[in-house]
């Protein structure tokens, strides 16, 4: 049996019953009865008319207990790693005693300031070697940089 959707209420109307109502753009409305289509035809908003179902719908009406309840979402909370770092590696970082970790984060600091220092070095000693190399010629900027150097005019 096939029952159709009161277009107003939301009510069912099954067969042999209701009005149907074609507007000039062809759209189909069906209603349940006369007070119904008044309404529609009036434009009253369904919403506001108490005993709709978009009304009790909307005022959380006639829902049992348990449907109601399962419209709450609890908020999952996931912990995700950081990037470059797994989670038992951050996990372990939290657990760990404050001291240790200040020591911790001291000793990298040491470690990057030295690698720095010794990567300044190196830098400075192969500018010290590529002066030494030079012996006098007159580079300029682009042709250290690995330009090609100008052609000189060969003409009379």
């Amino acid at each position: 049996m096939r029952t159709y959707e009161d277009t107003f209420s939301g009510a069912k109307i099954y067969p042999g019953k209701g009005k149907l109502f074609v507007r000039s753009d062809s759209k189909i409305f069906r209603f349940q009865n006369g007070k119904s289509e008044s309404l529609f035809l009036q434009r009253k908003n369904p919403r506001r008319i108490a005993w709709t179902v978009l009304c009790r719908r909307q005022r959380r009406k006639g829902i049992s207990e348990e449907a109601a309840k399962s419209r709450r979402r609890r908020q999952v909370k996931a912990q995700r790693a950081v990037v470059g770092a797994s989670l038992d590696v951050i996990k372990e970082r939290r657990t760990q005693r404050p001291e240790a970790r200040s020591a911790a984060r001291a000793q990298a600091i040491k470690d990057g300031k030295e690698k720095r220092a010794a990567a300044q070095a190196t830098k400075k000693a192969d500018k010290a070697k590529n002066a030494a190399h030079a012996t006098g010629r007159v580079v300029g900027k682009q042709q250290s940089k690995g330009a090609a150097p100008k052609v000189k005019p060969t003409s009379r």
